[in-house]
């Protein structure tokens, strides 16, 4: 971890790491573009250093609620509005749309449905911005992994818990769905990822700007509480708890942590390791001088 929110600070912690192999290969950079009218995304000029440092490839998956960034086109307009083409080709995954990555060991999913160009990539960087959200209570690495990698129709089956891909359903699907299997199907949705990436896979949360609203919404609520750093882990369950842990002990993080209570966001986390996909043990090692 560290407090010093800036693209050095970014690249310290991707070091500190000791992955480079991880930037071998066609590397992807996942992150959110964040929905057109947001402005709490992650910056470019923030990950340019980090991105071009492994010759990375920005990649992202069209949503399944609509708005401005569930059609190809539109979504690389936002991708480039957002200045995200200005530092590294973006490439939407779901563009040709899906394929299946099993697993085997999901109650509610024995399979994810992931945009069909995650398999031109050797390696992913999960680039997460760590906030709250409307429906997971918190997103992070497991959130940016589950929903961001999933194509459209993918995204529909984890909120579904695996029972639909209609997304002329799809806020049916958003109102009706126990929470708990939603919550679940996530953990599932990284699982196999996971599974298909073996060590290919590092993952960084950036804790500013930490709104109790998504980059998905367009008018997200403004931060309540101070930024708190940039934290690095070779384990996504970890570095999630490590976040909400920070949140907790912040002295102005009440409406986050009413946030991700009310929807019982920690249940994705328990239930991840439950399924031996991470630990919510971990050592805080703080890189500032």
């Amino acid at each position: 971890m560290t407090t010093d929110i800036s693209s050095e600070g970014l690249m310290a912690v991707y070091e500190a790491l000791g992955r480079d192999g991880t930037g071998t290969g066609k590397v992807a950079v996942k992150i959110t573009t964040g929905e057109p009218g947001g402005h709490y995304y992650l910056s470019s000029y923030l990950i340019k250093d980090l991105v071009q440092s492994v010759n990375g490839t920005i990649v992202e998956c069209n949503t399944a609620y609509g708005g401005g960034r569930a059609e190809t086109a539109m979504h690389k307009q936002v991708a480039e509005d957002h200045g995200y083409t200005a530092i590294a080709p973006v490439d939407i995954m779901d563009e040709e749309g899906s394929i299946s990555l099993p697993f085997e060991n999901g109650k509610h999913l024995k399979e994810d449905l992931v945009g069909s160009h995650f398999e031109n990539y050797d390696s992913f960087i999960i680039l997460s911005h760590f906030k709250g959200h409307a429906m997971g209570g918190f997103g992070g690495a497991i959130k940016n992994m589950a929903i961001g990698v999933a194509s459209a129709e993918g995204k529909a089956f984890i909120h579904s818990g695996g029972e639909s891909t209609d997304l002329n359903d799809i806020w049916n699907i958003f109102t009706n769905t126990e929470q708990d299997v939603f919550l679940e199907s996530m953990a599932e949705a990284i699982g196999a990822v996971m599974y298909s990436l073996g060590d290919n896979i590092v993952y960084i949360n950036v804790m500013n700007n930490l709104s109790v609203d998504c980059d998905c919404d367009s008018s997200p609520s403004e931060p309540t509480m101070e930024d708190i750093g940039i934290l690095a882990s070779l384990d996504p369950v970890a570095l999630d708890q490590a976040c909400v842990d920070l949140v907790y002990a912040a002295p102005d993080g009440q409406d986050l942590i009413e946030r991700i209570e009310s929807r019982n966001g920690v249940h994705t986390l328990d239930y991840a390791e439950e399924l031996g996909l991470g630990s919510q043990e971990y050592e805080l090692v703080i890189l500032d001088d």
